[in-house]
């Protein structure tokens, strides 16, 4: 009896967890195919490009990550940066008659893009915390409301920076340090920072407290409602953040700027094992689940197995999935 019981924790200790390691070996797995099917995939060009193009739904997951785990949901992040791209590029082009066409009207862009995160995330958060509206339901009709203003502002087109503008700006997005490109270093201290937010302080706990068990985290006199509300500006501003990388990307704003980007950072999200209904985020993992949803990507466009116009639809496969199996191990 002694025997066997010694040979049971040692058969817990080796066991592999592989919610935790899946998706890494997902990870592996997709580098693996991407090298035996093009010899350019581990190139630095493409390595980087793909990097630098994932870094506006890295960013924006990572606030994804602490929305989920609250338990909530928001599904205006795509529309949300469609706006904040618009309204960013109207507010330089109108600064350039006082400040002139140099970094000093790009700075106060920046930050008014900022700003306009955190108000637009105040406003999800306020309705859902002192409305006491469903966050589906809320980020639902604002979605279709950032998406209507962006049509409306462009006049059913396109929305374009001052050309002399926009060659100032451009090395925020094309340019880097120590041969990174902008986009990446910022996604990567985003994620650094709130991998540690997540992990090491208070406001962390009271996250993944409120998903688990809303009601015993009021009991155990967490404030629910101000933490709910910072976790939607906090998403806010990191939407913010991921709009002032991506608009010297194009230059421009439209209808179609942002779309779908909702659902990329939240198959992102629960790819990295960050649980659905809440109490559990993991924002490591969200980094890797970005990583994996831009390989897939540029793995569809560098071969022709499946049309790159799938995409979509495997990402949408990939979270039902990404469910499926969490229930399974819940269930187990």
């Amino acid at each position: 009896m002694a025997v066997e019981a010694r040979e049971q924790p040692a058969r817990r200790r080796l066991r592999v967890d592989f919610h935790v390691l899946g998706p890494l070996v997902a990870l592996v797995a997709l580098v693996i195919l991407g090298m035996s099917l093009n010899d350019q995939f581990l190139s630095a060009g493409n390595v980087t490009n793909v990097l630098a193009r994932s870094a506006f739904i890295g960013i924006i997951a990572v606030g994804a990550t602490f929305v989920i785990t609250i338990g909530g949901l928001d599904l205006s992040v795509g529309s949300m940066s469609a706006f904040l791209a618009g309204v960013t590029i109207i507010i330089l082009n109108a600064l350039i008659p006082q400040l002139g066409g140099g970094w000093a009207t790009i700075l106060v862009g920046m930050l008014a893009c900022l700003a306009m995160g955190l108000g637009a995330g105040f406003l999800n958060g306020i309705l859902i915390t002192k409305g006491r509206i469903e966050a589906f339901i809320v980020t639902l009709g604002t979605l279709g409301i950032f998406r209507s203003l962006v049509v409306w502002l462009a006049n059913g087109g396109t929305l374009s920076l001052d050309f002399n503008l926009r060659e100032v700006y451009r090395p925020v997005y094309y340019g880097g340090v120590a041969g990174i490109a902008w986009p990446i270093v910022v996604f990567a201290l985003v994620a650094v920072a709130g991998e540690i937010v997540m992990r090491k302080t208070a406001y962390g706990r009271h996250c993944a407290a409120i998903g688990s068990n809303e009601q015993v985290a009021r009991y155990s006199a967490i404030h629910v409602d101000r933490v709910r509300l910072a976790t939607y500006m906090l998403q806010g501003m990191l939407v913010g953040v991921a709009t002032i990388m991506y608009v010297p990307r194009l230059g421009s704003a439209s209808s179609t700027t942002g779309l779908l980007w909702e659902l990329e950072a939240i198959a992102a999200v629960i790819i990295g094992g960050t649980v659905l209904k809440g109490g559990f985020g993991r924002v490591w993992g969200t980094v890797v689940g970005v990583v994996i949803l831009s390989l897939i990507d540029n793995i569809l466009n560098l071969t022709d197995l499946v049309s790159p116009y799938l995409n979509g639809a495997i990402q949408g496969v990939i979270i039902i999935l990404a469910v499926v199996l969490q229930r399974g191990r819940k269930g187990a």
